[in-house]
């Protein structure tokens, strides 16, 4: 079954499993880029103190833009995380100047490391193993690092669409993370459908992977816009899902809400306290605004901002 939501967006105090989905927005995160952090005139009113925010670093965004936009939200009260594509950092030195910018001009200690969304390094570095094995994180006093987790596998790194390569890196990930003092967790990419982010999600604990997940959800947004990330990010089973929705025309215009998929998600989690997914991870594909509401209006008084509280 397609756990798609096209409902207007409802307010009602007696939703469904309210009091689990409280429960399991608690602490959630969100992600900005710098232009989009721009449009945004205060995040005061919109996120909950203490909301970590992360900020993607996309191939082109100039490190000063990305320290400007760290230092904005750490001004803010927020916790910031941003991205460290290792694709896109050309040496060991770079790599040093980024911690130092960051440490030094924003008061950052957390990262997400990944491989970054480019075909071809432009440096020395390929992958976000590399990343941490240079030690240059827990040198620079980075207290909490998050690695990319795939609940629908990811083809750049296995092209044959099987797993090997992903969790032969997970295994080594979470090794690394008995030798640093550093908190670590899996950021994983969006999906749409429970089901499958469960299994997998319970397959990990199973191979013995411990590493926390923080869950991808993709907020409030225009299917044709969540087709389009879908497509970009390479979300291959949500990605069949979406298009079979649209070839519904009666549904095409109407807006997707991730509420099913979180009220699934955060029953297993209430049935099931073991589960291993502690938190979610926004995706705002339709704005930061809208996901910031739909967060409000289903996650209770953890989620106001504090001009609501």
């Amino acid at each position: 079954m397609a756990l798609l939501s096209f409902k207007k967006r409802d307010t009602a105090p007696d939703r469904p499993a309210a009091a689990e989905v409280e429960a399991f927005l608690q602490g959630y995160s969100i992600e900005v880029m710098p232009r989009t952090a721009e449009k945004v005139e205060s995040f005061r009113d919109l996120l909950a103190p203490g909301t970590r925010v992360y900020i993607a670093h996309i191939d082109g965004t100039l490190i000063e833009d990305m320290v400007a936009t760290a230092r904005r939200l750490a001004d803010e009260g927020y916790p910031v995380m941003p991205h460290f594509p290792a694709r896109i950092i050309k040496d060991r030195a770079t790599l040093e100047n980024w911690l130092a910018m960051y440490r030094g001009e924003a008061g950052v200690d957390q990262a997400l490391l990944l491989a970054g969304g480019v075909t071809t390094p432009v440096g020395d570095f390929d992958s976000s193993i590399q990343l941490l094995e240079t030690g240059l994180f827990d040198k620079a006093g980075f207290k909490r690092l998050h690695v990319a987790g795939h609940p629908e596998g990811n083809r750049d790194i296995d092209p044959d669409g099987g797993s090997a390569n992903v969790d032969a890196a997970l295994r080594w990930k979470n090794k690394f993370n008995e030798t640093t003092d550093a908190e670590m967790a899996l950021a994983t990419q969006f999906a749409f459908e429970a089901g499958p982010i469960i299994a997998w999600a319970d397959a990990l604990r199973e191979a013995g992977i411990t590493l926390p997940i923080h869950i991808g959800i993709a907020g409030p947004a225009k299917l044709q816009t969540l087709i389009k990330f879908a497509i970009a990010c390479g979300v291959g089973p949500s990605l069949k899902v979406l298009q079979k929705r649209a070839m519904d025309v009666s549904k095409l215009l109407l807006p997707y809400e991730p509420t099913d998929v979180v009220t699934e998600l955060a029953l297993h989690k209430a049935r099931h306290p073991e589960f291993n997914i502690e938190q979610v991870h926004f995706f705002p594909l339709g704005g930061i605004k809208a996901n910031a509401t739909w967060a409000i209006d289903h996650g209770g008084a953890a989620t106001r901002p504090a001009s609501q509280t």
